[in-house]
């Protein structure tokens, strides 16, 4: 995202920032689109470690620039993978010690990456009892800052520059299509599609905007359950995530996501993880749905390297029911984002904060499903980031 150098950028700086952004484009046809169809995938796995490298550099350059990390400081954040890659390049870039608090459903390839990136990794040992692995990491944060007393936490699921971020990506994105009518992101803290949806509709202003979610989320309004999938889904609230902006949201199983990421990957050589899959298989079925001329773009958020053992794995496949028959053509409809518990690919046109749904349920006194009303709910589950 630098391209030069100035006598207040050391050039190591501008070095390895300059290996973010600017990511292909990749149009994707059959077999996952019918043939003559499809839709644009920005490739996001061609960052080193994937789309967050974008808010890793720029949540820490805009803390720096306020004065909230001081020099030298220790950043401390709770990650599942991802962001934690883009934190270790940001605490290389601006000279800062990481430490990343995960759990023990992060790959052992990932640990040993983000330790080679010079990262510490303290892996939390027990769920939260009502909050999951989730919250038992950020509990382990704040006891770290407190042992750390000028320590920073990028607070990923509420900070908006995590949001603001992604205003480089959507550019690119316009520069590349040129007009875009739909807009298709998974969704975990929030942060890349209320950024890049923010800044494309000031450019389209009926573009509509689809989230992918996964079965097992919390996030639009379904009860927390354990969840395989890693890089999309919550088992909390984030604040960053722009629910009116939100035309449409998908959820998506596992085993519809693996064969969505092993088509693509047999037929493209190109594909990723468990958002990929998400992805990609909601993408292909609007390029199927919607009028021919519909220009579709999708955002692949990182590549297959760190699913090895999981997604293309047969034998964990396998063990986890994950080499079922092909996807449904068409996913289930629900009218409300709380009306049933969802267990595979389904589609919801009405999104509200699911917050807000669960006062309207409680202020027409109907009983509502276990564990919506409340923001933590039980869950052995993971985040997105």
């Amino acid at each position: 995202m630098h391209s030069s150098t100035t006598d207040a950028t050391p050039p190591t700086h501008s070095a390895l920032s300059g290996l973010v952004g600017n990511t292909p484009l990749l149009r994707i046809t059959e077999p996952v689109a019918p043939s003559g169809r499809g839709f644009w995938a920005k490739l996001e796995g061609f960052n080193p470690g994937g789309i967050k490298d974008r808010p890793g550099l720029h949540m820490v350059e805009r803390a720096r620039a306020r004065g909230d990390l001081k020099p030298g400081a220790r950043i401390i954040e709770s990650t599942s993978g991802t962001l934690g890659l883009g934190l270790a390049l940001a605490g290389m870039v601006y000279g800062h010690p990481v430490t990343l608090v995960t759990d023990p459903g992060l790959e052992a390839s990932m640990t040993r990456l983000l330790s080679a990136y010079g990262a510490q990794v303290n892996v939390v040992s027990e769920p939260h009892p009502t909050g999951g692995w989730q919250q038992a990491r950020r509990d382990r944060v704040a006891q770290l800052m407190q042992q750390h007393p000028d320590s920073w936490c990028p607070d990923q699921y509420n900070n908006p520059d995590n949001t603001t971020a992604y205003t480089p990506l959507a550019l690119e994105l316009a520069t590349e299509l040129g007009h875009i009518d739909v807009l298709v992101c998974s969704v975990g803290t929030g942060g890349h599609s209320a950024g890049v949806s923010r800044v494309l509709r000031q450019l389209y202003p009926d573009l509509t905007l689809v989230g992918v979610d996964t079965i097992g989320s919390t996030i639009f309004g379904q009860p927390a359950r354990p969840r395989l999938m890693r890089g999309l889904g919550s088992s909390i609230y984030p604040r960053n995530v722009a629910y009116e902006n939100f035309s449409e949201v998908h959820w998506v199983s596992p085993a519809e996501a693996v064969w969505t990421c092993r088509q693509l990957a047999s037929s493209h050589y190109a594909t990723g993880g468990w958002s990929v899959g998400a992805v990609a298989l909601v993408a292909g079925w609007l390029s199927r749905a919607l009028p021919k001329d519909t220009r579709i773009a999708a955002i692949f958020p990182d590549g297959p390297q760190r699913y090895l053992s999981t997604v293309y794995d047969d034998d964990y496949c396998a063990a986890h029911g994950l080499l079922e028959a092909p996807p449904a053509l068409e996913p289930e409809v629900i009218g409300r984002l709380d009306e049933k518990e969802v267990t595979r690919w389904t589609r919801c046109t009405t999104v509200v904060d699911p917050l807000t749904l669960a006062d309207e349920t409680r202020d027409t006194e109907v009983e509502a499903p276990a564990g919506e009303a409340e923001p933590l709910i039980e869950a052995d589950s993971e985040d997105t980031a």
